[in-house]
């Protein structure tokens, strides 16, 4: 993603890529100390940005140890999520269209394989560069999305560069891949939200396809 200003801190929403910080030296170590987001002491990074957002930077809060992963546990996908996956639809050629759901959010992370892809499974210490577009449960409306700037984002998993619930639901994803994660507001932002474009104690609904593993 081409180089933004950075914004006020919370006024912007979703995400930051913390790599475009090296191009501002003088600020990269005052946001090492912000790399954090949502609430009750969740040592978790933004996710990324890539939705064309002028000038996006993040709401943080300061993280003082790496986060390290746990076997994520997956809940079963409700009859809501199945009906979301379903009308997703399998070609990662195109931006997928995620479609308001109905009801109450599941209360734990759900992953969907949509497709499933190809070669070993996505550990630790693996960068995935995926396309995805980002929408609230609350709202059907999308916050983020990389497919916005056509530049595919960068994330190694194990790193404390994003979200635990992309952190947990990335994990286990293969190469071509299409995956639904619905992450819960602990996994998230929780109860701060982000800025005015991400509601406190909110559900967030992802589609991400993994153009590449290394």
């Amino acid at each position: 993603m081409p180089p933004r200003p950075l914004l006020p801190l919370g006024t912007v929403p979703a995400v930051i890529r913390l790599h475009n910080l090296l191009k501002w030296p003088a600020l990269a170590g005052l946001w090492v100390g912000l790399a954090a987001c949502g609430s009750g002491g969740t040592n978790t990074a933004d996710i990324p940005s890539g939705a064309g957002n002028t000038g996006a930077a993040a709401t943080a809060t300061t993280a003082t140890t790496e986060t390290t992963t746990k076997a994520p546990t997956f809940a079963k996908p409700t009859a809501e999520v199945k009906k979301i996956a379903d009308a997703v639809g399998t070609d990662t050629k195109k931006k997928p269209k995620i479609p308001k759901p109905t009801g109450k959010p599941p209360a734990k992370l759900t992953v969907v394989d949509i497709v499933k892809g190809s070669g070993t499974p996505a550990q630790d210490g693996d960068m995935l560069t995926v396309d995805y577009v980002g929408d609230s449960w609350s709202t059907g409306k999308e916050f983020d999305a990389s497919w916005n700037s056509g530049q595919p984002f960068p994330v190694t998993l194990g790193q404390s560069q994003v979200i635990q619930g992309w952190q947990q639901g990335l994990l286990g994803m293969k190469k071509s891949g299409r995956r639904l994660l619905v992450i819960p507001p602990e996994l998230g932002y929780g109860s701060s939200g982000s800025g005015t474009t991400i509601k406190p104690n909110e559900t967030l609904i992802f589609v991400v396809d993994a153009r590449q593993k290394s």
